[in-house]
């Protein structure tokens, strides 16, 4: 992806309206909190297929069980609403890289949707006929990201950001990695793979570039995104779940 390709932030993070609709020049963001309730936790945990109660069983600790229970419930009951389902009549299946896509759903008129979720905040990503990713990440201290863009970024990336002030060289390089992640997930390729290590591209295909479209995302103070999505001039609207807020986007 090209790094000229990353478009300003958008609007503001709102409630989204009574009846939800994605079309096809259009990209919705959902912004929700993990930390719930223990009976809203029950909940989604009701909605849950019997492999994501497994996958949730395997946490250790109750907070990562909770979030990650939390967050697919979310999931489920955001596409319940675009699609007039209930959130447990919802299947999934995974492509080789273990992206997650809606059984049955094909075509031009196919939802498309990705999230990610970090220290307990988490994004959804939909659209409709068009491969999307998005990757959250908390802007966090105990992180070598020195050592980390020396291994896999490409070396002009990494001497860039180690030429920074070392006041922005953290934010800079999780802004970085942001983008290189959503790309990848975009992409549906595995993550922190060598050939997608260079997903802001050094060596980057115009008509690869041509294909692809970054936009940064301001989540939450201390907090950076990126979506990453196949093809260009398409909307983006953010939305609030459950409540409203008017933090950028």
């Amino acid at each position: 992806m090209n790094p000229t390709s990353v478009a300003p932030a958008g609007p503001l993070w709102s409630s989204p309206p009574d009846t939800l609709a994605v079309g096809c020049d259009e990209i919705h963001v959902w912004r929700a909190s993990l930390d719930q309730a223990p009976l809203q936790i029950e909940s989604f945990l009701l909605s849950l297929a019997a492999d994501e109660k497994a996958r949730a069983e395997r946490f250790y600790f109750a907070r990562d069980r909770g979030h990650f229970i939390v967050a697919r419930g979310v999931l489920r009951a955001i596409l319940g609403r675009y699609m007039n389902r209930a959130p447990e009549q919802l299947s999934f299946r995974y492509g080789a890289r273990g992206k997650p896509v809606l059984a049955g759903e094909s075509g031009a008129d196919a939802i498309h949707f990705n999230l990610s979720h970090s220290h307990g905040l988490a994004l959804y990503a939909i659209t409709k006929g068009r491969q999307v990713g998005i990757d959250l990440e908390r802007i966090r201290s105990d992180v070598a990201v020195a050592e980390i863009a020396g291994r896999f970024f490409p070396p002009g990336e990494a001497a860039t950001l180690q030429a920074l002030p070392a006041d922005m060289q953290r934010q800079a390089f999780f802004r970085s990695w942001t983008r290189k992640e959503a790309s990848i997930k975009a992409r549906g390729e595995g993550l922190l793979s060598l050939e997608a290590s260079d997903a802001m591209g050094t060596h980057r295909d115009p008509i690869d570039a041509a294909r692809w479209s970054l936009q940064e995302l301001i989540p939450a103070p201390d907090y950076v995104a990126a979506l990453a999505a196949e093809g260009n001039g398409w909307r983006l609207s953010c939305w609030q779940w459950p409540e409203q807020s008017r933090q950028s986007c």
